[in-house]
């Protein structure tokens, strides 16, 4: 599976705008793909709009980026956005596609979306162990995707999701606690360029 993160700065107050032009976007005949996730930053870089879209295939993901690219009103917000950065990946292979949480029964509302920096070859070395170590952790916690980044600097992402803030202090500490996170060795493979953003789902997010 194939992923899309789109990062949009926003001028204050207009996140419902945002949020209803980026649905319409999606939902075009010419799209591709499905829109996944859309939220608005809570805690972390503020003014920001994260859109999550998912693709079958890497081809789908080049079109609907190349459409976005392309386009003189990029996710609808052409005449609102002050930035946009779009970022593709693909899933950890092992993971069930994302789904949204009508779906999956997946749900937050409190997201972290974390990236992290990672090593030469310690790509593979990250999707083994997360395959070994996650089965535990999302005992305390679902994680919505694990992702490689296919441009820019090598790194991954992965979204979590919490019912409250409390709730994930909780889980990291119990995860922590109980020897079940992080992966043990997991960290050698990682540099210390990481970043998490706290947000929370728009009206329109299929993941609530």
């Amino acid at each position: 599976m194939y992923y899309e993160l789109a990062t949009m700065t926003l001028p204050f107050g207009t996140a419902g705008q945002a949020a209803t032009s980026v649905q319409t976007f999606a939902s075009k005949p010419e799209a591709q793909g499905e829109l996944l996730g859309c939220w608005f930053t809570d805690i972390g870089v503020l003014n920001q709009m994260m859109v999550l879209r998912g693709f079958a295939d890497l081809a789908s993901l080049q079109a609907e980026r190349e459409r976005t690219q392309k386009s003189a009103d990029p996710l609808g917000c052409g005449d609102i956005l002050q930035s946009l950065e779009q970022h593709s990946y693909w899933g950890f292979p092992w993971m069930k596609p994302v789904r949204p949480s009508s779906e999956s029964g997946v749900s937050g509302p409190v997201y972290e979306i974390r990236t992290y920096g990672i090593k030469p070859g310690g790509v593979q070395p990250t999707i083994d162990l997360w395959e070994q170590y996650v089965p535990a952790r999302e005992k305390l916690s679902p994680c919505v995707v694990a992702m490689v980044a296919l441009d820019g600097p090598l790194r991954f992402t992965n979204i979590w999701a919490y019912p409250t803030l409390d709730a994930r202090s909780k889980a990291r500490a119990d995860a922590v606690a109980q020897g079940i996170w992080p992966p043990k060795g997991g960290p050698a493979h990682l540099t210390t360029a990481m970043t998490s953003t706290i947000a929370m789902p728009t009206a329109v997010s299929p993941l609530k």
